[in-house]
């Protein structure tokens, strides 16, 4: 057990898996969740009513709250875990010096699509956040394999490692293996990029393409990954590891991947906004292929995947015309 107070902000599937492992050494977990109706129904069932609903948890081991301030008033160490799309509505309204002196993870995957930032950047931008305070959580690993004790293997990535270290051995448990990392752009970049790759991957799939040429897609993308994160941030790493490929893999390939779903639905021919409403979830790769293909601008990466990504959701492209185009970029 530890004294260390640890709060999770978020009401979704990966929220309430993250608020589960860390139910297993910390003492009680602050969670925050928007809708005042799902708090009063965790506290009278024991259950999220939307997401991972089999998961029940013992009233003494989570604080409920339906304040975003208060929540970060009453925890050391903040886990970010809403939407991309909708974090900077949830933290706009918050007094600037409020997250200064907290250390800050986040679990999203995403860009902040009002910066054009990465989360790690938005926290230091907006609330002045020090670099040595933030981290990212990554995986690979889906939310519904934590809700079954999978076992599953995270990475938490932070400038100081010692920082990481103190989160990681509060996540460490039967079916959860943690690593330690210092790779904070790397991570995070890679974890925003194989959302997109993973709609492509959905598109082929809705468009009739098997495991071959998939294979072939996802052999390619993680070349266009390393391109990348080394084109933002030069260090030596190890784009093999599972932080990197592994985390692309389990989001390409598996039936829980919501941004593969979401491109399948694409690839079927839905519009976008009918996959959106069909789906009732967020597919983070929706949203990052737009940033990414703005911040490309600037590193001018060669991205043919992510390119043909944006083309189709964006543009408006035929998904089986700008597929014929990205089979002949692909090696």
């Amino acid at each position: 057990m530890t004294d260390l107070k640890i709060g999770v902000i978020g009401g979704g599937s990966w929220a309430t898996a993250l608020v589960k492992i860390l139910c297993n050494n910390v003492t009680a977990v602050n969670w925050w969740l928007r809708s005042a109706d799902d708090v009063e129904h965790l506290r009278k069932f024991n259950h999220n009513p939307k997401y991972l609903t089999s998961v029940e948890f013992q009233q003494e081991k989570i604080v409920l709250f339906n304040e975003v301030e208060k929540i970060i008033e009453a925890s050391d160490i903040i886990i970010l875990a809403v939407p991309s799309a909708f974090c900077h509505s949830v933290l706009k309204t918050l007094p600037k010096e409020i997250l200064k002196n907290k250390i800050v993870f986040s679990a999203i995957k995403g860009i902040i699509p009002e910066y054009n930032l990465i989360v790690g950047e938005y926290l230091n931008k907006v609330f002045e956040v020090p670099f040595q305070n933030i981290g990212v959580i990554t995986g690979p690993c889906h939310a519904e394999e934590v809700a079954m004790e999978k076992l599953s293997y995270l990475t938490l990535a932070c400038r100081e490692i010692n920082t990481a270290e103190k989160l990681a051995a509060q996540m460490r448990c039967r079916y959860i293996k943690v690593t330690a990392s210092d790779d904070i752009y790397g991570t995070e970049y890679s974890a925003v990029l194989k959302n997109v790759i993973a709609v492509a991957g959905g598109i082929c799939h809705g468009l009739g393409y098997g495991d071959n040429f998939l294979s072939v897609l996802v052999s390619n993308a993680i070349q266009e990954i390393e391109r990348f994160v080394k084109a933002v941030h030069p260090i030596d790493r190890d784009i093999k590891a599972s932080a990197y490929l592994g985390d692309l893999l389990v989001t390409a390939y598996s039936q829980f991947s919501r941004n593969r779903m979401f491109g399948t639905m694409i690839g079927k021919g839905y519009s976008v906004k009918m996959a959106q409403l069909e789906m009732q979830m967020v597919a983070e790769g929706y949203y990052a292929v737009k940033c990414v293909h703005e911040l490309n601008k600037k590193f001018k990466v060669h991205m043919p995947i992510s390119d043909a990504v944006y083309n189709i959701v964006y543009e408006k492209i035929s998904p089986s015309i700008e597929m014929k185009l990205l089979c002949d970029k692909l090696s």
